[in-house]
């Protein structure tokens, strides 16, 4: 069973379902990519209809430990994005699991 979804899969799944040249459904799906990742980052929040809510949330600095050499660290605080899927997304991953 495949794990990875890549982008020139995306690519190929235009160009097949919608008849759009290779480089523009590449295109297409970099621009779409571009575009979620710039509106994150400025509005700190992005809602995709029916699929769910980016947004990004700020983790303070703390100590970490290696488990091996048991070697403590301080880690950097650091930004983090988070995805909640909607209710609808939900809805459907549990009626195809369930189906």
């Amino acid at each position: 069973m495949r794990i990875n979804l890549t982008k020139k899969d995306l690519v190929n799944l235009i160009y097949m379902q919608l008849g759009f040249s290779k480089q523009i459904s590449e295109n297409l799906i970099e621009d779409f990519l571009l575009t979620i990742i710039s509106n994150i980052k400025t509005e700190k929040k992005l809602k995709l209809s029916k699929f769910g809510t980016f947004s990004i949330r700020q983790k303070k600095s703390r100590i970490g430990r290696n488990p091996k050499t048991k070697e403590t660290k301080m880690i950097s605080g650091r930004n983090v994005v988070l995805f909640k899927p909607s209710k609808e997304f939900k809805e459907f991953i549990n009626l195809k699991a369930n189906g």
